[in-house]
């Protein structure tokens, strides 16, 4: 019991919580990008095998990374023993968490799924890693682990969305935003369902249970759609909430088609 106490403890080593734009900040930012330009400049023909394997490679690093982010919220170590209280406000089914199923999914898979999961991962889930790493105001703690947590995951977001667009493995073209809202859309409907489960349990009674922030059971509490979901009945904003992200992902897919056309008169 000792053992895993002091164990516990070196995982959940502090540090001065870090701001938004400080070195720790843009340091990942700096590294995401970088990652990615290396990923497009090492790869500029990718096969399906090694894009399977890159894939693999990030979503194995999150899931274990997420593995130790749920460890440390669930256990605290103090003086008398370990006190075990699972934090439901951080399962693991956020739209930045799709990356580590979708991820891994699609460095298992081929075909038609395969295409529609790095359809998602170079569309959606680069718009929700910008979110982040752009204003990441909410996500960073005093805990050394969880901040370098974070910052990979949502930082891998924008590398691998980065590496399919920019080495064409996924197409820059409007079609390809067809092939990831299925993938998007499927999500959402899991999220809905344990939102549902998680009330109808009793689990938002004392706990707080979001999944993708579209909960109609707790308070607002999304940057920017939180407004909306003040003013706006719960079916509505649900469809604001749709428009909003697949069009913002589809501006991810403009931007590389402009990019690409840049290109190419060069």
């Amino acid at each position: 019991m000792e053992l895993l106490r002091r164990i516990l403890e070196i995982l959940d080593a502090r540090m001065e919580t870090p701001v938004g734009y400080g070195w720790f900040h843009l340091l990942f930012f700096a590294l995401s990008i970088a990652a990615g330009i290396w990923l497009c400049i090492k790869f500029k023909n990718p096969t399906e095998k090694q894009v399977r394997a890159v894939l693999l490679v990030v979503s194995i690093t999150s899931i274990i990374l997420e593995i130790y982010k749920q460890i440390n919220y669930t256990f605290t170590p103090t003086e008398t023993g370990i006190v075990t209280d699972f934090q439901w406000y951080a399962f693991p089914w956020q739209f930045c968490s799709m990356p580590m199923y979708t991820g891994l999914l699609a460095g298992l898979t081929k075909g038609k799924l395969h295409n529609a999961l790095c359809a998602f991962l170079a569309t959606f889930s680069v718009f929700a890693g910008i979110c982040v790493m752009v204003y990441p105001a909410q996500v960073f703690i005093s805990t050394i682990g969880i901040n370098i947590q974070t910052m990979i995951c949502h930082g891998s977001m924008i590398t691998v969305g980065m590496f399919l667009l920019g080495t064409g493995y996924v197409k820059s073209e409007n079609r390809t935003i067809l092939k990831a809202l299925p993938v998007f859309s499927t999500a959402i409907l899991i999220a809905m369902g344990m939102n549902e489960i998680a009330h109808l349990v009793g689990i938002t009674e004392a706990e707080t249970f979001n999944m993708f922030f579209i909960s109609p059971y707790e308070d607002p509490s999304l940057p920017v759609y939180s407004i909306v979901q003040q003013y706006v009945p719960y079916p509505w904003c649900l469809l604001i909430y749709l428009w909003a992200f697949t069009t913002a992902a589809y501006l991810i897919l403009l931007l590389s088609m402009g990019i690409k056309k840049l290109h190419r008169k060069k």
